[in-house]
């Protein structure tokens, strides 16, 4: 959750901070089109966050991830990245990546890749011994026959894991992830989802997109979705969703006119009564008793997460093929 007032700032701090932020590429035969991948993007992320970061493929959230982490420049705006400016080298040794569609060395098996991986933050060789092994526990290949088997070899969940793995190798402070859940079976899913939970318990900071917005919503502090290059909402669930008190009733065989105290905005559907809940539950349980009705169903009224992402897309007119 972000800060709610200055003193809260102040003990929290910021570790991605993006103001205004465009990226424009030039296209066409002569280069002489223009396209806007991001248009004026805002965005404070803090200490010990996991935020998620959703939108349609070409939506520009890659593009944003890239520009966060230096490997592209934009166009305009600036932003910060643990209190350095976007680009700068000396925060890389801070931060851990794991690409939608990574690339590794295939003739390596998983405990040297990440002795590679390793050796490019110049890890020292005792720090290696306890840390492969360590992280190579945490994302489920620790037996040997995994440790040892060319990535070849691996699956698709496998190399998932493992670049996983890598993306922590230098204890980093901020983890970027792109696509982690990408391609996934149920359980890759739910052990992702699991190692990014322990990444919350040790305080680090989380920024990822995807697709499955099921995961996105169990495991995210606050969401951002993105359309068309453009931030067009961030908040926590609890912002962008609503409160979870609130209940949505169906029931038949009632009066109407003695519905009304509880349901005010009631109305005769699918041959019942429904409307939403005003009061408590086990007070209008008991009053619907007395009233000699039936309850048909009894349902939270929040809309979940992937029903509000597409209500934000269609109120902006964008359809599935944009």
């Amino acid at each position: 959750m972000p800060p709610s007032s200055p003193a809260d700032a102040a003990e929290r701090r910021g570790v991605i901070h993006i103001q205004n932020l465009q990226k424009v590429y030039r296209t066409g035969f002569l280069l002489n089109q223009r396209v806007s991948t991001l248009r004026g993007c805002s965005l404070d992320i803090w200490e010990g966050e996991t935020f998620g970061l959703l939108g349609q493929n070409g939506a520009g959230k890659t593009t944003l991830l890239k520009v966060l982490l230096g490997i592209i420049r934009p166009t305009g705006g600036d932003g910060t990245l643990l209190g350095k400016p976007l680009g700068d080298r000396t925060v890389k040794h801070r931060v851990g990546f794991l690409p939608e569609n990574p690339y590794f060395y295939d003739y390596l098996t998983g405990w040297e890749f990440l002795e590679y991986a390793a050796g490019l933050f110049q890890l020292p060789a005792d720090v290696q011994r306890k840390r492969i092994p360590d992280l190579l526990d945490l994302v489920g290949l620790s037996r040997a026959s995994a440790r040892k088997k060319q990535l070849r070899q691996y699956s698709k969940g496998m190399l998932q894991r493992v670049g996983m793995a890598q993306a922590l190798i230098n204890d980093p402070d901020l983890v970027f992830l792109d696509e982690p859940m990408s391609g996934l079976d149920p359980l890759g899913r739910y052990q992702i989802r699991e190692i990014i939970t322990s990444l919350k318990a040790q305080g680090k900071t989380i920024f990822f997109n995807s697709h499955v917005l099921s995961d996105v919503e169990q495991v995210c502090d606050r969401v951002g979705i993105l359309a068309q290059g453009e931030l067009i909402c961030v908040g926590s669930l609890q912002d962008l969703l609503g409160t979870a008190n609130v209940y949505h009733v169906k029931v038949c065989h009632a009066n109407p006119d003695a519905l009304k105290q509880w349901l005010p905005d009631v109305e005769f559907k699918d041959n019942c009564w429904q409307g939403h809940l005003l009061g408590m539950p086990h007070d209008f349980l008991s009053s619907l008793h007395l009233m000699d009705g039936q309850l048909l169903a009894m349902t939270l009224a929040r809309p979940s997460l992937e029903e509000f992402f597409v209500q934000q897309l269609h109120q902006r007119g964008i359809t599935a093929s944009q």
